[in-house]
């Protein structure tokens, strides 16, 4: 699995890295364009790869979470007196506490994880945006049942909408 993810990775990195080194060099105009459209254009998937990867490897450290929480519970429903706590909030039962810290440490990896791809996937989804049209706004679109046109005295507008049938 992470050979697997080491690879994607690879891949993800080298393909921009590839595209960019086939511009032209320095000096040639709209070089730094050029380069800023070729970040946002292949670094919206980089991104997006990044989002997949991170939350493969949180369901992975979930289930080690799940696996170690399930040998503590069943250490407590073979014995309830090795679940006993102490004062200082520690199981007793050294086994016990073992596999309590080891879910603990696998669900904090879990979570830092998934938040490491929402927010690849937010990162993603703004190269997304900044890609569909770079540097221009979109076109205007008409609506031709509706006229609007200045009035014949420049005082205002006459607006008139138009239903066929």
């Amino acid at each position: 699995m992470m050979r697997a993810l080491l690879l994607v990775c690879g891949v993800a990195i080298g393909a921009p890295t590839l595209a960019l080194a086939q511009h032209p060099g320095p000096g040639v105009p709209g070089d730094r364009a050029t380069w800023r459209r070729g970040v946002v254009h292949y670094g919206k998937w980089v991104a997006a790869a990044g989002a997949v990867g991170l939350t493969a490897l949180a369901i992975k450290e979930h289930r080690y979470s799940t696996r170690e929480w399930d040998q503590l519970l069943a250490i407590c429903r073979a014995r309830s007196t090795d679940c006993a706590t102490g004062s200082d909030g520690r199981y007793l039962d050294y086994q016990a506490e073992l596999h309590y810290e080891k879910a603990i440490y696998y669900d904090h990896r879990a979570r830092r994880r998934l938040i490491g791809g929402q927010l690849s996937l937010l990162t993603a989804a703004a190269l997304f945006l900044a890609d569909l049209h770079p540097g221009k706004a979109p076109g205007n679109i008409p609506f031709h049942a509706i006229e609007v046109t200045p009035d014949v005295q420049g005082s205002g507008a006459r607006f008139a909408v138009r239903i066929p049938f």
